[in-house]
């Protein structure tokens, strides 16, 4: 056994030998050998493998945090590079990061640059080191031991010029920018409180006063954080810039007919409102708005100081006012959007505005000629009875008359 890796050392040595003689990397290593990429999905990290081999390693004896038992802490070898670099990668989730043993660390600090408007704004920070191992197993060892550091920061922060509308159940990726913190968000909606039915629209749109449930959720987060709410609202327009908005809920302000479920808690939030009407829509049989949601994510250690304290006066709690945030957040934070919510007038309603008032007028008229016919009747028995009386009379006067001149 030991004969052969032996044999598969020589072999790699001979093959760099041949590969990286010649080459200015055909040295010691030095830091500026490896270099760093924060990506907004992965972390990739590319180091020379010219001064790997000149130390008398190579790229099997070399793993991410010493893990050199996983095949997952291994690096790729890429000979076609020039020069040749050895390659790794692991995703941004707490199961990648730690499976390799890198740290994760979230860290507090006063918002500053783009984050100036914000008094705590929170910072992830992953980090590890690439060494390498002995390929000696006697008592001795005349190898010097390889240590490369890496570390990438992340604000937990969503830029809204980094992220893309969505339609109704359809996630939105915030782009790779500057290392900033990536996740996916997707709104869906409902209509059910258990949020399990999704939300079928019909043709005709809803009717007033169907309650609609929202969730916004996030994906490949780490388990620490939890999505958080600032302001949800409707627009008459897919855009969440439109100068027509209602403000759904903003901090501890809610419409009346919001009503609030999880929020800042985990990685999805909810929530709940009636359907409605825009009043510019007043002359239209269907009423087509869209909700957008400004949000943010949080460590779950952290989540109940960005969430307002509602039943305090000042409505703060380690934040800024509701009204210095809502002008804030707009820009800030991400927005995360549905499809187009319709909804309808009710049919009487409809038939009301359309001047359908002939049915109406025709039981009126029913009514007066029946009134009218019941009136003539009255009026005929009472002539008829008058008549008889009156001929009645008569017939006895003359009967009387009559009597009396006999002798």
């Amino acid at each position: 056994m030991w004969l052969a890796i032996v044999f598969q050392l020589t072999s790699l040595l001979t093959k760099a030998q041949h590969v990286c003689v010649g080459k200015s990397t055909f040295r010691s290593p030095a830091n500026s050998d490896i270099e760093v990429f924060c990506g907004s999905q992965t972390v990739s990290l590319q180091i020379l493998l010219c001064p790997i081999y000149f130390h008398g390693y190579n790229e099997s004896l070399v793993s991410l945090n010493c893990e050199h038992s996983k095949h997952q802490c291994k690096g790729t070898p890429d000979w076609t590079a020039d020069p040749p670099v050895v390659k790794f990668n692991f995703s941004i989730t707490e199961e990648a990061i730690a499976t390799c043993s890198s740290k994760l660390i979230v860290n507090q600090e006063v918002g500053t640059e783009i984050f100036s408007d914000f008094s705590n704004v929170q910072y992830i920070n992953i980090s590890g080191v690439v060494c390498s191992e002995d390929p000696n197993t006697g008592a001795i060892s005349y190898h010097q031991e390889l240590m490369y550091r890496f570390s990438c920061r992340y604000p937990l922060q969503y830029l809204v010029n980094n992220t893309q509308m969505s339609v109704s159940g359809t996630s939105v990726a915030v782009k790779d920018s500057n290392g900033s913190f990536i996740s996916t968000l997707s709104m869906q909606l409902y209509s059910d409180s258990q949020y399990t039915s999704r939300l079928r629209i019909p043709p005709g749109g809803l009717e007033l006063k169907s309650r609609i449930f929202v969730q916004i959720k996030a994906s490949n987060l780490t388990k620490r954080l939890n999505v958080l709410l600032d302001r949800c609202y409707a627009t008459v327009t897919p855009s969440p810039e439109n100068p027509v908005y209602h403000d759904l809920f903003v901090g501890c302000h809610n419409d009346g007919q919001t009503i609030m479920g999880i929020n800042g808690e985990e990685q999805q939030a909810q929530f709940s409102f009636e359907a409605f009407r825009f009043v510019q829509h007043m002359n239209a049989t269907l009423s087509t708005f869209y909700v957008h949601c400004v949000t943010r994510l949080c460590t779950n250690t952290f989540c109940p100081d960005l969430i307002q304290n509602c039943t305090a006066t000042s409505n703060l709690r380690g934040r800024r006012s509701v009204k210095e945030d809502q002008d804030a957040t707009v820009s800030d934070i991400a927005t995360v959007s549905s499809g187009p919510i319709t909804t309808r007038l009710n049919q009487a309603l409809v038939a009301a505005d359309e001047g359908v008032h002939q049915p109406l007028v025709n039981d009126t008229m029913l009514a007066v000629s029946v009134a009218a016919a019941i009136v003539g009747i009255v009026c005929l028995a009472l002539a008829v009875f008058v008549t008889f009386r009156t001929n009645k009379s008569k017939g006895n006067l003359n009967n009387t008359i009559c009597f009396n001149q006999k002798p």
